[in-house]
């Protein structure tokens, strides 16, 4: 019997090269419309884009209002000559269609799956992350998937873990990990919903005050923590 039998697994940062991802989609988008050296604005883009799913966070917005917002505010911030619906667009096709998963990842869902029931949760647009995980073949892994676009709530929202825990049957919370690389949305959702977390940080980041109960720095570690097994 695998110590967390059931594990609720982050996508993007976790087991998704998303910053990859958002840089082929950006300069795509952008040399879409014709804007010239797409690379100079890529700082205020992290910059707004952040801000903005960090207000998804805390429930002020909901996903899909990101989607345009952030090249809105990029095109009054930056005076880039483009229209923000089309920038939008392209760069939300480019999303699903650039990045791949972190190396390791696949070989880990694979011993995952093994071992326990494995649910994907992520914050993010169900066209983009729909199309990530129909392209990298991964829904297989999954008993459900949770993406905030699509249930109008987002992590670390109890409302979003009482989704997932619905769909897979009402687990025991005792035996269940949350798996990410977000301490606000990952960790402390699943701290405030009586989970234990996993933070996964291979960059050696400080956790600051948040409690965690495991810290990763490579996923082919993940495995045997869920099963159980000494490090």
């Amino acid at each position: 019997m695998a110590r967390y039998p059931t594990v609720l697994l982050d996508l993007d940062h976790t087991l998704f090269d998303s910053d990859e991802s958002e840089r082929q989609a950006f300069r795509r988008a952008l040399a879409a419309e014709g804007v010239e050296e797409p690379e100079r604005h890529l700082d205020a883009y992290v910059h707004i884009n952040t801000a903005l799913w960090a207000s998804v966070e805390r429930g002020e917005r909901s996903a899909l209002d990101v989607k345009v917002r952030r090249f809105a505010e990029l095109v009054d911030a930056c005076a880039v000559d483009a229209d923000p619906q089309r920038l939008a667009d392209e760069f939300v096709a480019g999303l699903g269609a650039c990045g791949e998963l972190y190396p390791g990842a696949a070989h880990a869902l694979d011993a995952l799956a093994g071992a326990a029931t494995l649910a994907l949760v992520t914050n993010g647009l169900s066209e983009v992350q729909r199309s990530r995980i129909d392209r990298l073949d991964i829904g297989a892994f999954f008993a459900t998937v949770l993406i905030s676009g699509e249930v109008g709530v987002a992590k670390p929202s109890t409302a979003f873990f009482d989704l997932a825990f619905e769909r897979l049957g009402g687990p025991d919370r005792a035996g269940a990990l949350v798996v990410g690389d977000s301490l606000s949305a990952d960790i402390a959702g699943g701290t405030a919903y009586g989970v234990a977390t996993c933070w996964y940080n291979p960059h050696g980041r400080h956790a600051g005050s948040h409690p965690i109960d495991h810290e990763i720095a490579r996923l082919d570690e993940l495995p045997a923590l869920v099963r159980g097994e000494p490090a």
